[in-house]
């Protein structure tokens, strides 16, 4: 089933070009969201890279981390919780803990933060993403689930381009690497 999945992750890529004024090709993911199969097992396929870990949550980032975690979660028979960036749209009234996130790989620095009372040191958090290319993002989670008292378990991806060192550090695994949709 793995390698299957792999598979149909690589048809339903592709790379796009943007026109002209830049010399940097886009990633289009939108054949993932079109294949049935690729939504019904991408969440036991991520699940899958992490086999004897007991989480209790997962937590995804903005924005297509909201689509991939709650496969995921679904997959794992627990629940979901949303990492929103700062300064997202809709305004939450709730209190929110927040994470500084080193620059990424276009150089942004942001902040993600989760609903305080959704994730506490009970919890066993495993980060689902969809691409890890520096691991900015899984490294401001780190320190968010750390600063709610909550255990780190890994962070699975669907692509991982991350250095190995870091990719080790951070506990990132993923169902593909970027020499896989060169």
């Amino acid at each position: 089933m793995a390698s299957e999945l792999r598979d149909r992750l690589r048809a339903g890529f592709r790379w796009t070009d943007p026109g002209p004024g830049t010399d940097l090709l886009v990633s289009d993911r939108s054949g993932w969201w079109r294949d049935p199969v690729v939504l019904d097992r991408l969440g036991p396929g991520l699940a899958g890279l992490f086999p004897d870990a007991t989480p209790t949550v997962v937590v995804s980032p903005e924005v297509t981390g909201f689509l991939v975690g709650p496969l995921v979660a679904r997959a794992l028979g627990v629940g979901f919780v949303e990492a929103y960036r700062a300064g997202a749209r809709l305004p939450i009234a709730e209190p929110m803990t927040w994470a500084a996130v080193p620059a990424d790989h276009r150089g942004v620095e942001q902040r993600l933060g989760v609903r305080t009372r959704l994730v506490g040191p009970a919890d066993r958090v495993l980060v689902v993403d969809d691409w890890a290319v520096t691991g900015a993002q899984a490294r401001g989670l780190r320190t968010l689930i750390a600063a709610l008292g909550a255990t780190l378990i890994g962070t699975a991806v669907i692509v991982d381009e991350c250095p190995p060192e870091v990719a080790a550090e951070l506990g990132i695994r993923g169902l593909l690497t970027g020499a896989d949709l060169s």
